[in-house]
C-alpha cells in the first residue's frame, strides 16, 4: 500500500542519518524556555509604512552548514504523525514513529483531533516527540490549530477555560479581552508542550458566504488589524507563536479550499486597502509566521493557488507588506491542491514561489523527493533552500529550541 512505502527506504535513510547524528551537537535544550513572564512582553514598535523587504546577508551558520540536503529539506515541512509514519490514526509515540522521524527529520509536527485523547496521552506524546528531536539535533515546531470557538482541539477534547469566537471578541473591539484569550489558549499550550499556534484568523469579512464564518474577527479591517495584534500579544505573553492566516484572504470567497479551488474577484487596489490592511496589523504586531492560503485571487493574474504564486508570497506578502518571518502553506492534503497537483509538484512550485514550510503534504516521501530532484536539476538553487532553513533555524533560536 502507498501510505507505507516510508518502511521502504528507512533503512538506507536511517543510515545516512546517523552519520549525520554523529556530527551534530546532542545537548539538549531546555524545558525551562517554554514559559515567560508576561510582564516582560512589550508592544512591538511598528516599521515604517514603505518597509521593503531584502535578501538577508549571508551568515555563517555551523548548524545549516553541517546539514546535508535532506535534512535541510526536511526542515521545510511542517506534518502530521499520520504523515510521517503512514498510519490511519495515531496518538501513541513508539519506535516506529522514532524511526520515522529519523528519517524524516521535518522542523514541524501539527496534531489533530485524532491524536489527542487524554492529557497524560498527549503530554507523553510530545514530550517524547520533543526529545528525539532535541537528540537529533534540532526541535521542532510543535503546533496545533487552537483559535477560540469552533476551533479549539485541545478545550474540547481536555476540557480547559472556554475561549469565545473570534467574531465575539471582534464585536468586542477591546484590547484586553482579546489578549486576554490569546493569553488563555497561550497558557493551555505551554502545559501541554507546545510552541507554536496556528492563529489568529486575519482575514476580513467581505462575502458572508464565505468559509470561516465566526472565525473572522470582523468586516472592518481596522478592527481585524487591532484585535489579530492583540491576541499575537497575548500568545506571546506565554512564549507561543503565532500564525497569520489566510493571506491574501479567504473573507471574500464564496467556497471551501478544503474541497476544490476557490476564486477571489479582488482588485488588487481593494486588497490594499481591506485585507493587505488587516493582515498589516499583524505583522507588525511581531507575527511569526504568516500562512497562505490555496485561493485563486484575480489580482495576481495567475491562475495558481495563491502559496504556489510568487506574485502572492514574494511580491506581496515578502516585498509589499515587508514580512520577514516564516512563511508557511496551508494544507497541502487539501482538495484545492491534491485535485492538481503531486504532493511533489506542489511542493516544488511553493518553495520557488518564496514559501519557507510546507504544512501536511498528502505524501511526504514524494514531496521530499521531488524537492530533492529540483535541487539536482537546478530548478531550485541549495541557497533558496539555505535561505528558509536559516529563518527556520534562527526562529527555533529565538525560542530557544535549537543551538
Amino acid at each position: 500500500m502507498k501510505k507505507f512505502l516510508l518502511t521502504i527506504s528507512l533503512i538506507s535513510v536511517i543510515s545516512l542519518t546517523a552519520c549525520v547524528k554523529s556530527a551534530q551537537d546532542m545537548s539538549s535544550t531546555s524545558d525551562d524556555l517554554n514559559t515567560a513572564d508576561s510582564s516582560e512582553i512589550s508592544e512591538s514598535e511598528i516599521p515604517p509604512e514603505e518597509m521593503e523587504w531584502t535578501e538577508p546577508a549571508p551568515v555563517e551558520d555551523e548548524k545549516l552548514a553541517g546539514m546535508s540536503i535532506h535534512d535541510k529539506i526536511c526542515q521545510m515541512f511542517i506534518v502530521s504523525p499520520e504523515t510521517l509514519t503512514g498510519y490511519d490514526w495515531q496518538s501513541e509515540w513508539d519506535t516506529f514513529t522514532e524511526d520515522c522521524y529519523n528519517a524524516y527529520p521535518v522542523g514541524g509536527i501539527i496534531l489533530f483531533d485524532q491524536n489527542i485523547y487524554d492529557v497524560n496521552q498527549l503530554t507523553t506524546f510530545v514530550s517524547q516527540l520533543r526529545n528525539t528531536a532535541q537528540k537529533y539535533g534540532t526541535d521542532v515546531f510543535m503546533s496545533v490549530d487552537e483559535e477560540g470557538g469552533d476551533i479549539a482541539r485541545l478545550q474540547s477534547k481536555l476540557g480547559g477555560d472556554a475561549v469565545g469566537s473570534m467574531k465575539y471578541y471582534g464585536d468586542l473591539n477591546d484590547y484586553s479581552q482579546t489578549y486576554g484569550a490569546g493569553q488563555t489558549i497561550g497558557n493551555e499550550l505551554v502545559r501541554y508542550g507546545f510552541n507554536l499556534d496556528f492563529a489568529p484568523v486575519a482575514d476580513v469579512e467581505i462575502n458572508p458566504a464565505n468559509e470561516l464564518g465566526t472565525r473572522i474577527f470582523s468586516s472592518d479591517p481596522q478592527v481585524v488589524a487591532d484585535m489579530t495584534a492583540a491576541f499575537i500579544d497575548g500568545l506571546h505573553s506565554c512564549n507561543i507563536l503565532s500564525t497569520l492566516k489566510h493571506f491574501p484572504g479567504l473573507g471574500a470567497g464564496d467556497g471551501s479550499t478544503r474541497e476544490h479551488s476557490v476564486f477571489v474577484d479582488r482588485s488588487l487596489e481593494d486588497m490594499r486597502e481591506t485585507e493587505f490592511k488587516a493582515f498589516k496589523g499583524g505583522i507588525d504586531a511581531g507575527a511569526d509566521f504568516v500562512m497562505v492560503g490555496h485561493q485563486i485571487t484575480s489580482a495576481s493574474g495567475e491562475e495558481i493557488p495563491g502559496d504556489l504564486s510568487h506574485t502572492v508570497v514574494t511580491d506581496w506578502l515578502r516585498n509589499e507588506l515587508g514580512f520577514n518571518g516564516i512563511i508557511v502553506t496551508d494544507s497541502h492534503s487539501m482538495g484545492a491542491i491534491t485535485a492538481d497537483y503531486s504532493s511533489g509538484e506542489a511542493s516544488v512550485k511553493a518553495i520557488q514561489a518564496g514559501v519557507d514550510m510546507i504544512l501536511c503534504p498528502l505524501e511526504l516521501d514524494d514531496a521530499v523527493s521531488a524537492v530533492e530532484k529540483a535541487v539536482e536539476d537546478g530548478e531550485i538553487t541549495e541557497d533558496r533552500i539555505n535561505e528558509s532553513v536559516a529563518r527556520i533555524l534562527d526562529k527555533k533560536r529565538d525560542m530557544g529550541i535549537t543551538e
